[in-house]
């Protein structure tokens, strides 16, 4: 049994939403999330010896490992998120001593708001503080993309621990996949008379059924039919070369995908007024509804009852098969358009929908004391 030592710390990394950019990170794209309020809270310590430990506040029991051998499949379920981090910083070379570490989370997990990510991050930045590692954005990032990878076994892109680790407020994160550039693009809504509503659908949100992998799989023969590295290095002129119906349409969600977020970032970087990116949003859902068909009829229906409620757009975010919905609406139109929604749920026997503001917001760090 580990000696546990007093706290030596508390630090954070939040959630995140995608404003546009699904579905692009593994393909080599681009993509802009940024990082929410929502937070998970990690309070860790050095201890002397004997093996780690791990509770959440979300979750019953402790589970223990050795930090310094754990390896890929001895830590499953909700504990392997953080094992995994201290896997994945030690094989980059980092010290990882045993820690008792203290899991606390407010992002809404099934959503498709990167509650995983968030605890990855948290837990890197944690342990980069316990070790005197100075802190690399990036490579903390890449440490717990790996995390995901190859020990939880989750074929994600890096998105998600980007937005968490880059993100600022009143700035989207705009990543290039590819070389995992980012560059800060300025949107805060409230000073527009805008608001970027959340809406979690309440629908089921999970991968584990193959689906994200098929997509992936869909994606790399659609790069190989085109002869390219990937779908990033396409247009959608190359796209009648595809043979197979259903790898196009994929890879024109792809494509075209790319080619929304370069218009987003342009209107945005410009100085445009926030409402011009609105039938981008809708676009991008319609393109992931019926090239993609990664939509199921909760996000469709918040989608199309939100743009009826007065929305001047509104998208499906976040890996699909459920979760949540984004609507950019005027700040006097966000109880019209969170009454429409609930009324269409309503209508049809299911959940009530919870709806928040979606602000821009801190990356990853200590925690403020």
């Amino acid at each position: 049994m580990s000696t546990e030592a007093a706290p030596s710390g508390v630090w954070f990394a939040p959630g995140r939403v995608n404003l546009i950019g699904e579905h692009t990170d593994y393909n080599e794209g681009f993509v802009l999330p940024f990082a929410l309020p929502h937070r998970a809270v990690v309070t860790a310590s050095a201890v002397s010896g004997g093996s780690s430990r791990v509770r959440s506040a979300q979750q019953d029991g402790v589970v223990e490992f050795r930090a310094a051998t754990v390896a890929p499949g001895e830590v499953t379920g909700w504990a392997a998120y953080l094992a995994g981090t201290c896997w994945a910083f030690r094989e980059a070379g980092f010290p990882v001593g045993e820690v008792d570490l203290r899991l606390d989370s407010d992002v809404p997990v099934g959503a498709g708001l990167s509650s995983s990510a968030a605890v990855e991050c948290a837990v890197g930045v944690a342990l980069a503080g316990l070790a005197g590692v100075p802190v690399d954005p990036t490579g903390l990032a890449r440490i717990a993309r790996r995390a995901e990878n190859a020990f939880v076994g989750a074929p994600t892109g890096g998105m998600d621990q980007m937005a968490s680790m880059h993100g600022r407020p009143g700035r989207l994160v705009f990543l290039d996949t590819r070389d995992d550039t980012v560059e800060l693009v300025p949107f805060d809504p409230p000073a527009h008379g805008l608001e970027l509503l959340v809406i979690d659908s309440r629908a089921p949100h999970a991968h584990a059924d193959g689906e994200y992998g098929a997509r992936r799989a869909d994606c790399e023969a659609a790069a190989a039919a085109l002869g390219v590295p990937a779908l990033r290095d396409a247009r959608p002129a190359d796209l009648p070369r595809i043979a197979d119906e259903r790898i196009r349409r994929r890879a024109r969600h792809v494509v075209t995908e790319n080619e929304r977020v370069l218009q987003v970032v342009a209107l945005l970087s410009g100085g445009a007024d926030p409402r011009e990116i609105g039938p981008l949003l809708d676009a991008s859902h319609a393109s992931m509804r019926d090239d993609f068909e990664i939509t199921v009829p909760h996000v469709d229906v918040a989608v199309a009852a939100a743009r009826a409620g007065g929305a001047v757009g509104a998208r499906m975010t976040g890996g699909g098969f459920g979760g949540c919905v984004i609507a950019l609406c005027d700040t006097g139109r966000v109880g019209a358009v969170t009454a429409a929604v609930r009324a269409a749920y309503a209508e049809r026997g299911w959940p009530a929908p919870v709806v928040f503001p979606g602000r821009p917001s801190e990356g990853a760090g200590p925690l403020p004391g």
